[in-house]
């Protein structure tokens, strides 16, 4: 079995791609190959994991009228070419593209030859590049089913709820174990993050909280990202030992697993791991994505009754304190939103995507 796996430019992109190819790798024996950039995160994430990659040229169409997107449509021309005669000297049984404006000239130059092609949705408001080569894909796999609605009528036969790739290392730790190795007492621990990179408002708001409010009823930790640690370090007076201030999480899988509210922003594999964990969340979506996809996300996850949103604009200290006591201090209210987000929540994203794969090779 051959499958050819594109996507790119984010490690939102790659990731789902990498847990795809590994699987099938390990369960079907698969040869794996990758077609992307040299500009994008598989460059890097790709090889790194072991896998071969091919690269195209491709870019992105600026989202408003000027000249220079001639240029990028020339590009994607000669993509569209490049990686047609990569399709056909490698001849793949399946191609499994998993989003980024690399899988465009993928998916239509498999189509053209009668490849079966798998598109992968991350969020739950489908990219540019999934609308545009939806018509040529035969399966569409969507992480939540509000996707549904946001393709073009007609396309809803071809949607598979898969959810997510989730990292199977979350399931293996138990909570008591986790919080005996974090040194945790009985109290609600939080965990509060922006991603890797830090988030500058969610790390005032937290500092705010710290230092306005009575923090003796509960446990947290504050991952500041790399280049605000400093900053936050010093501004935070209150650290007590039941306040912990890390530039980053090193061991998110432990961490999680001790957790009993998340504090963080909605991409898309987040709110797909909180889920599948049943963890209650604050949500603080950020506004400088596209399409303002992390709001969808989020809001997703708060429909089910499994988190709290605060838009960044109204993101303070209180407003962030009063979400929190309304979860920790209501222990019936935190293990309602445990079980909501456990209901929708979705363990074996990778399968069902390698699945729908498979099922169209039979």
């Amino acid at each position: 079995m051959k499958v050819l796996l594109s996507g790119g430019g984010t490690a939102g992109h790659v990731n789902p791609a990498l847990a795809a190819a590994d699987h099938l790798k390990r369960t079907k024996h698969a040869e794996i190959l990758f077609i992307g950039t040299e500009r994008g995160m598989e460059s890097r994430l790709v090889p790194e994991a072991g896998f071969p990659i091919s690269y195209i040229e491709v870019s992105g169409l600026i989202r408003r009228l000027t000249l220079k997107n001639f240029a990028v449509l020339a590009q994607c021309i000669t993509a569209y070419k490049r990686a047609k005669k990569m399709i056909k000297e490698f001849q793949p049984d399946v191609v499994i593209a998993t989003g980024g404006y690399v899988c465009a000239p993928v998916v239509f130059a498999a189509h053209s030859l009668k490849i079966p092609v798998v598109i992968h949705e991350q969020n739950v408001i489908p990219g540019v590049t999934v609308k545009l080569a939806a018509a040529q894909a035969d399966k569409i796999c969507i992480s939540f089913p509000e996707t549904k609605s946001h393709l073009k009528p007609g396309y809803e036969e071809k949607c598979v709820l898969t959810g997510n790739p989730i990292r199977k290392s979350l399931f293996q730790i138990d909570r008591e174990e986790a919080r005996a190795q974090l040194g945790l007492d009985n109290r609600p621990f939080v965990v509060a993050f922006g991603g890797s990179l830090g988030a500058d408002r969610l790390n005032a708001a937290v500092t705010e909280l710290l230092n306005t409010t009575d923090t003796s009823s509960f446990q947290l930790l504050l991952g500041t990202g790399q280049r605000y640690y400093e900053q936050v370090n010093q501004q935070v007076k209150n650290q007590g030992t039941n306040i912990r201030i890390e530039p980053y999480i090193n061991r998110m899988d432990l961490v999680l697993a001790a957790a009993d509210v998340v504090i963080g922003r909605a991409g898309a594999l987040t709110v797909s791991e909180l889920s599948a964990l049943g963890k209650p969340a604050i949500l603080i979506p950020s506004p400088n994505v596209a399409h303002d996809h992390q709001t969808y996300n989020a809001k997703s996850l708060e429909k089910a009754g499994a988190a709290l949103v605060i838009p960044e604009a109204e993101l303070c200290g209180s407003r962030l304190e009063k979400a929190l006591r309304d979860i920790i201090a209501h222990p019936e209210q935190q293990a309602r939103m445990a079980e909501n987000a456990r209901r929708i929540g979705i363990t074996d994203g990778t399968e069902r995507i390698c699945d729908a794969a498979c099922a169209l090779l039979s």
